[in-house]
């Protein structure tokens, strides 16, 4: 896989769902960190149903770590399984597997290579990609399965 986006920059992983979120407005970078910046932030109405003031709050107090993962990307600090899932469908709008079976936990999705790309970016350390299947769909994606690495 593609070297990471831009690591130096870490945020939580809710706010990275948060951020994601804003983006599907279609505003440009600079526009996004102004908004977020006054607080002029719609009303969430997707079924996450996000409360913004907690980036605004962030971004009061992590401004340039914020301005700079707008800009460049982005790490979260620390995944969680449903955290990973939840980006998916926030920041790619594709509907994952969530595999919870003990010991096969895993997020299972085709992605194209942008879009594995984009995942890989983000993903904290502790976790795996693989491509069970590389034979792309019809829509030229092949299926990934992002699961914890499993220390013995």
């Amino acid at each position: 896989m593609n070297e990471p986006l831009h690591p130096e920059t870490k945020l939580p992983q809710w706010h990275a769902l948060l951020l994601e979120s804003l983006k599907s407005y279609g505003w440009s970078n600079e526009e996004l960190i102004r908004k977020v910046r006054e607080g002029d932030l719609p009303k969430d109405e997707s079924k996450f149903q996000f409360d913004y003031a907690d980036l605004v709050a962030y971004a009061r107090e992590h401004a340039d770590a914020l301005e700079d993962a707008i800009r460049h990307g982005y790490r979260v600090k620390y995944n969680t399984l449903r955290g990973i899932h939840s980006w998916i469908a926030v920041a790619l709008r594709r509907d994952a597997e969530l595999v919870l079976e003990p010991g096969g936990e895993a997020v299972v999705v085709p992605l194209s290579a942008e879009e594995t790309r984009r995942v890989e970016s983000m993903l904290s350390a502790g976790w795996k990609l693989s491509v069970p299947d590389p034979a792309p769909d019809a829509n030229g994606r092949a299926l990934i399965k992002i699961e914890p690495i499993h220390r013995i």
